[in-house]
């Protein structure tokens, strides 16, 4: 993906909106972030919405010196972006993004004027409309001229922040994918079933229990996730977890690391230490004293 120390503000918007990803989990310190950058999100029109999850837009105008670091922890989701006024180090020197999943904490600095438009697909909404593997992108940021039709990124290319309703933007956007959509797709929809659930369910912290569940050899699991989501499930089972973890200790929760760690799945406190320390970049003790 590049040095995501310079990941631009692109991270923060996966974290938010609805759907089977969920909830507004993701972005460390909120309160601290929506004073320095704005940000929308639009619900995609109903004939993309198998794929799209949701729109996003941020906006960001920082006085001369001023820089904001924002940390966001990621999401078993791909982004396609149009981004104005920032260049990733790292990334291709274009306008327009695809960004696979990440399993590790973004660091953003956000400086000066900048504005991006988002789309971010549901769990493997990306390979099933675009026909990818999303194994390619997992841990990248590519231009998107090199997985998407040219006639798609023409079409993005030509946004820019122009005051325009974002309704009316989404429509532009919408309108450049909307050639790419096609007839349903068992596995993808078997792949949203199963996230949802990893969501929903929060007994369920080992992949030994979905494929009991659902009857599924282990390896057709990974092959699946592998597939769509370009994460395995392990991963996505602890990420749920962990978002859980961050969004407890954000809204002021005064439980004890140990009490905190049992009541989402970890059987030991070292365990949970090492797990949201890898995440996180902290020990939650100095996640929880930071606040």
């Amino acid at each position: 993906m590049g040095d995501r120390r310079n990941a631009t503000p692109v991270a923060a918007a996966t974290s938010g909106g609805t759907g089977t990803t969920g909830g507004t989990a993701g972005i460390l310190r909120p309160e601290e972030f929506a004073r320095h950058v704005a940000l929308r999100r639009l619900p995609p029109a109903p004939d993309l919405a198998p794929w799209v999850e949701n729109h996003w837009v941020l906006r960001w105008d920082l006085p001369d010196g001023v820089t904001y670091p924002s940390q966001v922890l990621p999401h078993p989701t791909c982004n396609l972006t149009v981004e104005r006024g920032v260049r990733r180090v790292g990334a291709p020197p274009v306008a327009v993004l695809l960004t696979g999943p990440v399993t590790r904490r973004f660091d953003v600095e956000t400086t000066g004027r900048g504005w991006v438009w988002g789309v971010r697909f549901r769990p493997g909404g990306l390979a099933a409309l675009a026909g990818l593997d999303a194994s390619r992108l997992a841990e990248r940021t590519l231009a998107a001229a090199d997985l998407l039709p040219d006639a798609v990124v023409t079409a993005l290319d030509a946004l820019h922040d122009t005051g325009a309703p974002l309704e009316d933007d989404r429509a532009r956007v919408e309108a450049a994918l909307r050639p790419l959509a096609h007839g349903p797709d068992p596995d993808h929809e078997l792949v949203l079933a199963l996230v949802a659930e990893m969501l929903a369910d929060r007994t369920l912290v080992r992949v030994s229990q979905v494929t009991e569940r659902h009857g599924l050899s282990t390896r057709r699991l990974q092959r699946l996730f592998a597939r769509y989501v370009g994460v395995g499930p392990k991963w996505v089972l602890a990420r749920h977890r962990m978002h859980d973890v961050v969004a407890a200790l954000d809204a002021g929760d005064d439980r004890s690391l140990a009490d905190l760690a049992a009541a989402h799945g970890w059987y030991d406190q070292a365990h949970f230490t090492r797990d949201f320390s890898a995440l996180v970049g902290v020990t939650p003790a100095r996640y929880r004293a930071g606040r």
